[in-house]
């Protein structure tokens, strides 16, 4: 009796967690898999070892979970401190997590069309080109918690407008973007590059803001195949197994990607769907690769959103002439730019891939942690991909940009104890107050903080700080 093959051992998955942050996955989404899998919390603050041990203790080779901005740069380093650990998705396909900025970059490299954006790291720059550019803009909060609903979100039709909204929020960088009139935006959400859901969200008459919590309306009807090939090849960009894009539809008849990431609000359904997609791709092909046809959001969406909320474990057959329903797919067909076509034929054009699986880092900190990027180098930090926007020219892409003032902390201490009064030991007090981006952050955005959160730091020191960080700044 021939012996049996023995199966190749099957990866351990973890699932990553992180306290007070909803999580994405749960056990039961990685259904059937036949090996335990653990569950690792990271707690804030000091627990970066801590958390290393558990997952090399647990003997983790796959640790699947979404890193939320605030936490993004300490998980480059976990990744680094845990070679032998896959990250999913990783953490070049979350660059895009960690703020607006790093989708705006994402989009310059790869060449995908998003509004006119401009980011500033100095404030002076910022208010000189509010003077001269054209109106309206759209100014962003960059980087931070979830947006809320649009809540960080500002249009503003004047410079007087946009000067006062940056004294009062204070914004660091200084994020904006020409405003885009749109009839609409789409969210298409990817699994292995594939659409599995897309929706449309609309306006309320008169407003410029989509979001649902704003008063707009969404529906899940005919997303142009154009739309989906978009995001499809923005997917593709990032190396995603699993992905959204909000596509912006303008009046212009344009579309522009306006955000993207691995951190998205999804069905019950689909983050099953992902967990099929993730067993298929960790076991060698013991598990089958979920089959989710196109356009199959149009039938789910005409349930109750209660009911969406509570499905789980959907599957399809695969599309054959006798398969039942087979009348209603050969009968059903959608208009694209290359004619019409049955949607059996569109999905065959959208087959779900395996991503790649990469060693070598792509958006390595030290070159792309523009946001607080100070303390790493003596060197500038040149922006990188930010070619100039000519007015006529809509794919020119780039904004006006500068090069970031990146310190160390033997540059901080000279910084501060050229100031007079200021001697080492209340150097050294200061810099246990603030770390080097703090500093800096502060004396951009809001040195007035250094008065109220030190009490001997009198007004006097910070008049003659603010003066030395000027005359600074100009020998970098």
């Amino acid at each position: 009796m021939a012996k049996k093959k023995n199966r190749q051992k099957l990866p351990k998955l973890g699932l990553l967690y992180l306290d007070y942050v909803l999580r994405f996955f749960d056990k039961s989404n990685f259904k059937g898999w036949p090996d335990r899998i653990e569950t690792v919390t990271y707690h804030w603050k000091n627990d970066k070892d801590r958390f290393i041990k558990e997952v090399k203790r647990k003997k983790i080779d796959v640790l699947i979970g979404n890193i939320p901005a605030t936490a993004y740069e300490t998980f480059r380093e976990i990744a680094r401190e845990l070679p032998q650990v896959q990250f999913i998705p990783s953490m070049d396909t979350q660059f895009s997590n960690k703020s607006k900025e790093n989708v705006t970059r994402f989009a310059w490299k790869y060449d995908i069309p998003i509004p006119k954006t401009y980011i500033f790291y100095d404030h002076e720059k910022a208010e000189k080109f509010i003077d001269k550019t054209k109106f309206p803009k759209i100014i962003k909060k960059s980087y931070g918690p979830s947006n809320y609903g649009g809540y960080f979100v500002h249009k503003v039709d004047s410079a007087h407008e946009a000067h006062n909204l940056l004294a009062q929020k204070k914004y660091h960088p200084v994020y904006m973007q020409d405003f885009v009139p749109m009839e609409a935006d789409v969210r298409v959400m990817l699994i292995g590059h594939k659409p599995v859901c897309a929706f449309w969200r609309r306006p309320p008459e008169g407003e410029w803001l989509t979001n649902t919590s704003q008063g707009g309306s969404m529906d899940y009807m005919d997303v142009p195949k154009e739309l989906l090939d978009l995001a499809v090849k923005v997917s593709k960009a990032a190396n995603a197994e699993y992905w959204a894009c909000d596509v912006a539809v303008g009046e212009d008849g344009k579309y522009r990607i306006l955000e993207c990431a691995t951190a998205f609000a999804a069905f019950p359904y689909i983050r099953d769907w992902i967990g099929q997609y993730l067993m298929w791709k960790f076991s060698d092909g013991r598990f089958p690769l979920p089959n989710i046809p196109l356009y199959n959001w149009e039938e789910l969406g005409k349930m109750d959103a209660s009911v969406l909320r509570t499905l789980r474990y959907i599957t399809f057959g695969r599309y054959t002439p006798s398969y039942d329903g087979a009348f209603f797919l050969d009968s059903k067909t959608k208009v694209t730019e290359e004619g019409e076509m049955y949607l059996h034929e569109l999905d065959v054009l959208y087959p779900m891939l395996l991503t790649e699986d990469r060693t070598k880092e792509e958006w390595p900190s030290e070159k792309w942690n523009f946001q607080d990027n100070y303390g790493r180098t003596i060197r500038k930090v040149h922006a990188q991909s930010n070619p100039h926007y000519n007015d006529e020219d809509e794919n020119s892409e780039s904004a006006e940009q500068e090069n970031m003032v990146v310190l160390t902390e033997k540059k901080v201490e000279k910084l501060l104890t050229s100031v007079e009064g200021i001697g080492k030991k209340k150097a050294e007090k200061i810099m246990e107050k603030f770390d080097t981006a703090e500093l800096v952050h502060a004396l951009e955005t809001a040195p007035e903080k250094l008065v109220e959160e030190i009490s001997w730091f009198k007004k006097k020191f910070l008049t003659r700080l603010q003066e030395e960080w000027k005359e600074f700044k100009k020998k970098l």
